[in-house]
């Protein structure tokens, strides 16, 4: 499985560069930089996504034999919601560029709190629409294969699968929420930041079986990620200010993908030292609210 998970994703990656250089080639070095760009933002954060995807499998338990199917259909589902998301925010950044600042301002606050909670995990549990089906509809909780539902005694049952793929459908909406807007923020060809998510994507599911084993190494991914969120987010704004203050600079394409290219490999060096001095210490998906838990703490 490792080695296959292996050419797979040299596969995948080989042709989402090739695609890199087929723009640049045919559309200038402008596009070129800027596909390269969103391709590493989505790339990173595929990589936090799959954090997302090993504690749901982990969580709700789900059988080995089965966690190609839930990745499969996760990402299946992650192309469907982004192309929509694709879509309108294409439509809303042409029709109103006030936008740059509302996909600005969504990427502060998610960095923000993913800064706070960078060592944390998400509960899958707490998400909404898993608690209120978990509410409304009766459950099991023994695996029937791959069914979401199942009848017993002539009354339907929800399966622990269909909660698996709830919660899957729900972190890709997440997801999505945050991913296109950071695409947007270096580049506003809606062609180019949809080619960024689909080759990030695609090759989600072999990066899963190329890297389970190393997850729990890339302890600072999620506070790396964090401040490139921030910094994408930043940069959107700036794009609408300087669009009514000229003096006031853009951030160069060129410079983010430095940026971004620089965090990542910090945050990564860093992780690596750290799970090399400290084998216990382990990686989180980090989140971006604090616990229902915590909330319920009392105050001192």
């Amino acid at each position: 499985m490792f080695k296959e998970a292996t050419l797979w994703s040299i596969f995948y990656i080989g042709i989402a560069v090739a695609f890199g250089m087929w723009v640049w080639s045919s559309y200038g070095s402008e596009f070129g930089t800027e596909y390269f760009a969103a391709y590493l933002v989505e790339k990173s954060l595929s990589v936090d996504n799959l954090f997302v995807f090993v504690i749901i499998l982990t969580q709700f338990a789900v059988p080995s034999i089965y966690h190609q199917r839930v990745l499969l259909i996760g990402v299946m589902l992650a192309l469907v919601l982004r192309a929509i998301f694709i879509a309108v925010g294409a439509a809303a950044l042409a029709a109103f560029s006030f936008t740059f600042v509302i996909f600005g301002a969504i990427l502060i606050w998610t960095g923000v709190g993913l800064f706070r909670h960078w060592d944390e995990d998400p509960d899958p549990s707490e998400n909404f629409i898993v608690k209120r089906i978990r509410k409304r509809m009766a459950t099991v909780d023994e695996y029937h294969g791959t069914k979401l539902f199942i009848r017993q005694n002539g009354k339907r049952f929800a399966t622990p699968m269909f909660l698996v793929m709830i919660s899957i459908g729900a972190t890709d909406l997440l997801f999505a929420l945050d991913s296109i807007p950071a695409t947007f923020g270096v580049t506003s060809e809606a062609f180019l930041v949809f080619a960024a998510n689909a080759f990030a994507l695609l090759g989600l599911r072999a990066l899963y079986f190329l890297l389970k084993g190393l997850l729990d190494k890339l302890i600072y991914l999620s506070l790396g990620l964090s401040i490139i969120l921030i910094f994408i987010g930043i940069k959107l704004v700036l794009t609408f200010v300087h669009e009514i203050y000229t003096e006031v600079p853009k951030i160069p394409t060129l410079w983010s993908l430095a940026v971004i290219a620089l965090i990542l490999v910090v945050s990564t060096v860093a992780s690596l030292i750290k799970s090399k001095q400290d084998p216990e210490a382990k990686a989180h998906a980090g989140r971006i609210t604090a616990s229902h838990h915590e909330d319920d703490k009392p105050t001192k």
